[in-house]
């Protein structure tokens, strides 16, 4: 599932443009770029530290929930076959959350339907082909392999646009590409579920969040809109699609069926899973438009080793010590791409620092280096 939909790897600049993906998930960042009331907290009431603290502490409460609770939705027994009616219904609380932001904000549509139709096809296949892979993957393996975007996203712009990238840039990605094979090689030996058909659905659905980020980004600029109307209309068409192909495939009556059973408990799941991913976007975007991209991503990686850790404390399954070394190849790759997008911020703060640091170590340099005394001195 596209929990974050968030993709901040350009991380430049310290607005939302900075977000290749800012509508590929719910959101109610205002066109203004005001601070948002969050959870009822006027942010620009908070000083910087604890606007930092509360919008980093709201991205760790609700992402982390919206991960324990998509792992135990897909727990429960027979879910796994039911993923897309799973996925139809998100749509249906996406699309209602963002109506209620769009009337509140009382924004009117300004992209093209037309535009829309091949947005919200992009959309479906990014969230449905995530959901339905879980159904074939270990969690931690699609945590590890959505963490990965960047793949995806340089080659797609190297052979479609002509891109062309520097050392860091390569060097990531090769990192991520040893770190995923290695997490991938050690998963199908110790996961007895482990499947190729989840590894294939998981990078096709990688492939449409890469595409989806460069469309949006592209109608949202143009067409000077929010990206609350880019929910709106994307879900809602996703939706109109969804439940056509559900429909002649024959699946749709079965999953009614299903979820019928133990309703309130089903249909529970799925709101909180839901209402966690909205609102953990929205703290994601916020941190973004008032700490910048780098910040945002730290956190959010920070997050994502967290309900990596939840999800082996939780919930039992196999572990083996090729998990951690694979997944500090794959941070290290992240590492480096966020350094390398950020330079001009990350440089003069090290420089900064290591300037505080260097008279202290010049200081000490003469009594380091200071001769012991000779037996003769004491004469």
């Amino acid at each position: 599932m596209q929990s974050g939909g968030v993709n901040i790897e350009r991380g430049g600049n310290s607005n939302t443009k900075d977000v290749n993906n800012v509508a590929s998930s719910p959101s109610s960042t205002s066109v203004s770029g005001r601070p948002e009331l969050l959870l009822g907290v006027r942010l620009e009431s908070l000083s910087s530290r604890d606007q930092f603290l509360f919008c980093a502490g709201g991205i760790l409460v609700f992402f982390v929930m919206y991960g324990y609770i998509q792992e135990a939705t897909f727990r429960i027994e027979g879910m796994k076959p039911h993923a897309l009616y799973l996925t139809l219904v998100q749509f249906v609380l996406y699309t209602i959350f963002a109506y209620i932001e769009m009337t509140l904000q009382k924004q009117t549509r300004k992209i093209p339907l037309s535009t829309y139709t091949f947005l919200a096809f992009l959309t479906l296949s990014t969230m449905g082909l995530s959901n339905y892979a879980l159904g074939y993957l270990n969690y931690p393996t699609m945590v590890i392999f959505k963490s990965c975007k960047l793949i995806p996203v340089m080659i797609g712009s190297m052979v479609i646009v002509g891109r062309r990238y520097g050392p860091f840039d390569v060097a990531a990605v090769l990192l991520l590409c040893v770190g995923l094979a290695w997490f991938t090689l050690a998963d199908s030996m110790v996961y007895p579920e482990f499947s190729t058909t989840g590894i294939a659905l998981i990078m096709l659905a990688l492939c449409a969040d890469a595409l989806i980020g460069n469309y949006q980004e592209k109608a949202m600029k143009h067409h000077s809109t929010g990206n609350t109307e880019v929910v709106l209309y994307s879900y809602s068409i996703g939706f109109v699609y969804l439940f056509i192909g559900l429909i002649t495939t024959g699946h749709f009556l079965p999953s009614v069926a299903y979820f019928n059973k133990s309703f309130s408990m089903k249909y529970g799941h799925l709101l909180l899973y839901a209402l966690s991913g909205y609102m953990g976007i929205k703290f994601v975007l916020t941190t973004i438009k008032l700490f910048g991209a780098l910040v945002a991503v730290t956190v959010t990686t920070f997050r994502k080793v967290w309900t990596m850790i939840l999800s082996f404390m939780v919930f039992s399954k196999p572990f083996t010590i090729q998990y951690l070394w694979s997944g500090l190849v794959i941070l290290i790759g992240i590492s480096l791409n966020v350094y390398s997008k950020n330079r001009s911020k990350i440089d003069p703060w090290i420089k900064q620092h290591v300037s505080m640091i260097d008279p202290w170590i010049t200081r000490q340099l003469p009594v380091w280096r200071r001769p012991p005394r000779s037996a003769s001195s004491h004469v």
